[in-house]
């Protein structure tokens, strides 16, 4: 970013309320730091299914039924994860740009 721009974006920063501003960033989030969460999140989907197809699997084998239930449980905790990846990244996302919205304005 050349001097010029530099200069335009803390002038338009300076225009902004700091919630405008992070609603802005939002919008234009980072595939890079999106990519992180949406690879967590396909990776506990992926592993969730997994689990309970395993654990239903078990189910015909009255041996391996205590394991089954196992898995099942284990793949409940993590319909609790979902959201929880989502949310930890939307707060995050917010953090970091209220962060830069406060240095910006302090430089």
């Amino acid at each position: 970013m050349g001097r010029s721009d530099n200069q335009q974006s803390n002038a338009s920063i300076n225009e902004q309320t700091r919630e405008e501003y992070v609603e802005e960033r939002m919008k234009d989030h980072s595939n890079f730091y999106k990519e992180i969460y949406h690879n967590l999140y396909t990776i506990n989907d992926f592993t969730l299914g997994l689990w309970f197809f395993i654990g239903s699997i078990f189910f015909y084998f009255e041996p391996l039924k205590h394991w089954g239930v196992t898995l099942f449980v284990v793949a409940s905790f993590q319909f609790i994860l979902k959201p929880t990846i989502r949310l930890v990244h939307e707060f995050k996302a917010k953090e970091h740009y209220k962060n830069q919205y406060d240095e910006q304005q302090h430089s």
